[in-house]
């Protein structure tokens, strides 16, 4: 009765995590795939800032998306811990410290997400010209550029030990394995260039991250419906 329990214990979690991957990569999907490629012009910090203002509550719909992902994160790291601690504890603590990590620089990033609205609807035009404003505003989008690399740096190091982790297991395919290590390189490949070479991570870009694309929503669709083998589970946890 107890491996019984703890099967379906194991089961829904795995769909539970599959789950919140999902709603994270439809969330980071909308935000940056579409709400910031709305928005902004680049180059054109008059064109973004009117763009912000006549689509207002667009843009701070995606402040809410923005919140999605960090707080799916948390539970989200704790149930990887829990999954894959039956096949390498310590591997499976870093998985959660860098998952933990990449959220909380995330999160504190929202608000360079969010300033913009602040200086266009609240600055003061008595301070400053219109054209600060909007310089102003332009540069704490970039600036929220700049912490989403930092913060996907620490996800590609997520990808790869969970690409490990997922390979060592016998609970889950190993492809799923190869394509997370993957997409790990590519999300690291591509922060490291946006930082390093800018015009050559524009050229990168989308073709970097298709792939990287795949190997998560793979990965969230067959935990949400396939789930873990959980007799194989079973018996990795007790050779552990």
């Amino acid at each position: 009765m107890t491996d019984r329990t703890e099967g379906l214990s194991v089961q829904v979690q795995a769909r539970i995590a599959g789950f919140l991957y999902l709603l994270n990569i439809l969330a980071g999907a909308f935000l940056y795939g579409f709400v910031r490629s709305t928005m902004i012009v680049p180059g054109h910090a008059a064109t973004t800032s009117a763009n912000i203002e006549a689509h207002a509550l667009l843009y701070r719909l995606g402040f809410v998306a923005g919140l999605v992902p960090v707080l799916c994160n948390i539970p989200l790291a704790f149930i990887f811990y829990d999954l894959f601690k039956v096949v390498n504890r310590s591997c499976s603590t870093l998985v959660a410290f860098f998952i933990l990590v990449a959220s909380a620089i995330e999160g504190a990033n929202l608000l360079n997400y969010y300033a913009p609205l602040i200086l266009l609807e609240g600055g003061n035009p008595s301070a400053f010209k219109a054209e600060q404003l909007h310089a102003f505003a332009y540069m704490s989008l970039a600036l929220h550029a700049i912490g989403f690399n930092v913060a996907v740096i620490f996800f590609a190091f997520y990808d790869l030990l969970i690409g490990y982790l997922i390979f060592k297991s016998d609970f889950l395919p190993r492809i799923l394995g190869v394509l997370m290590a993957v997409a790990g390189l590519c999300y690291m490949t591509n922060s490291f260039a946006s930082v390093l070479a800018p015009p050559f991570a524009a050229r990168l870009v989308p073709y970097i991250l298709v792939p990287a694309g795949v190997g998560e929503l793979a990965l969230s669709l067959w935990l949400l419906v396939m789930g873990v083998d959980v007799e194989r589970w079973g018996e990795q946890a007790i050779a552990a």
